[in-house]
């Protein structure tokens, strides 16, 4: 009480100052601003943590401009809802999952409703978990594995943008079709590695594909593939598929290229690849790469408002579908807040992933599409081809689309992931 009395007297003294000094007209002024300010921080806010990658592999397709996607839809949002307070914070999980652990346990502990991004598979998993036990939300937008919906399915996450089964029905089922019969693959030494090899071996052999054989490599930290390369090419299969992702799949092509692997008629898979990985190698040597993702920048009028603004704020880089998912996701949640109230949504993570499921998703970036009940989103899926250095008319002007797979048939089907959720009771 003494504290709340001081206070009071250092006020009035400080408002008769301000009178006396700029009169009483700029003194209302002055309060009704501390009024606004006040009235700001009466208003409940959600806390968003971006916890990404910042130094590593991975740095460039999520990063800085996971920040700035994530950014930009908070101040979307609040232009049509300003009453909503929205504060962002932002971490370097650096690939560690331990540190991932520690950031997201420290942000709960100061009051962060929701974490996003988390671009490493191991990080995503253990962070899951996490907001699981203390009933917050996690918008898993960039990491991979499909055991997100699956073993590793939760009441209080959801699964955006992509999956290794995903991709692997893409590209793999694309390259089969092509002729791609014979497959080796040099994967990441990590879940998203292991999962992105077996999803896409699955889908190989589904199509009359056969895997010949494997090798997964150290992460983060292998830069020289050769001796994997050698491996590949020594097997004789026509796809050589790289599990892997960033740095380590733009230095595997490149790799690959200088030793006229391409030209002996193996073909490279490229099995996550983002429009940075394609622009770090230039068209010369990415071109005829097949990939699979469910956002392109020059896909629609939508696409591009959305791909222009963030350009302006990322010195011209154009965004990675992980981006957009970033973007996409905090959209959503933001929409899902607004229809709770934002005491309810804080109090209560699992009744925001409920009602997130239960509202349908519109969305300039992805389409129209939902969220299933095993908390993957469903959006079509596209396959597109790398242009020649001919073939592109203006800058980031990139991808041949081959074709569209339809959001239901995009994702794993529900019942073949074993997801507690749905196949019993969730543990």
């Amino acid at each position: 009480m003494e504290s709340l009395i001081v206070q009071a007297q250092e006020r009035a003294i400080r408002e008769d100052y301000l009178a006396k000094k700029i009169g009483r007209r700029a003194l209302l002024g002055t309060m009704a601003l501390g009024a606004a300010r006040a009235a700001r921080a009466a208003t409940p806010e959600i806390r968003i943590g971006v916890l990404t990658e910042f130094s590593g592999p991975n740095a460039s397709s999520t990063g800085a401009g996971s920040v700035t996607a994530t950014k930009l839809a908070a101040d979307d949002f609040k232009r049509a809802e300003p009453t909503l307070q929205v504060e962002i914070l932002v971490g370097d999980h650096q690939a560690q999952p331990d540190i991932a652990l520690a950031i997201a346990r420290h942000w709960l502990d100061q009051g962060v409703d929701v974490i996003t991004n988390l671009n490493n598979s191991a990080a995503a998993l253990a962070v899951s978990a996490l907001v699981r036990e203390r009933n917050r939300v996690a918008l898993l937008t960039a990491p991979a594995s499909s055991d997100f919906t699956g073993r590793a399915c939760g009441p209080n996450h959801v699964h955006w943008t992509y999956d290794t089964w995903a991709l692997g029905n893409g590209t793999g089922r694309t390259l089969v079709d092509a002729g791609g019969k014979t497959w080796f693959f040099i994967g990441a030494d990590y879940t998203f590695g292991h999962l992105l090899a077996d999803d896409t071996g699955r889908i190989v052999r589904e199509y009359g594909g056969s895997v010949l054989g494997a090798v997964f490599t150290p992460y983060p930290g292998t830069t020289d593939f050769s001796a994997f390369l050698l491996q590949a090419q020594a097997s004789g299969a026509q796809v050589v598929a790289l599990a892997n992702s960033g740095t380590n799949t733009t230095n595997c092509i490149k790799q690959a290229h200088e030793f006229g692997l391409t030209q002996s008629g193996t073909r490279l898979a490229a099995l996550l690849m983002t429009i940075i990985d394609v622009d770090a190698l230039g068209l010369e040597v990415a071109e005829g790469l097949v990939l699979t993702a469910p956002f392109y920048w020059d896909f629609n009028d939508g696409t591009r408002d959305f791909s222009r603004r963030f350009a302006q704020r990322q010195n011209g880089r154009m965004p990675t579908m992980l981006q957009a998912g970033d973007y996409s996701a905090t959209m959503h949640y933001l929409k899902t807040v607004q229809s709770l109230g934002a005491a309810r949504a804080k109090a209560n993570g699992r009744l925001v992933v409920e009602t997130m499921k239960a509202l349908p998703v519109t969305d300039p970036l992805f389409g129209p599409a939902r969220i299933r009940a095993d908390g993957r989103l469903l959006t079509p899926m596209h396959v597109f081809q790398v242009k020649s250095p001919a073939e592109s008319r203006y800058p980031w002007d990139y991808y041949h689309l081959l074709r569209t797979i339809p959001a239901e048939a995009a994702f794993r089907p529900m019942t073949a992931g074993l997801c507690p959720m749905v196949t019993g009771p969730l543990r």
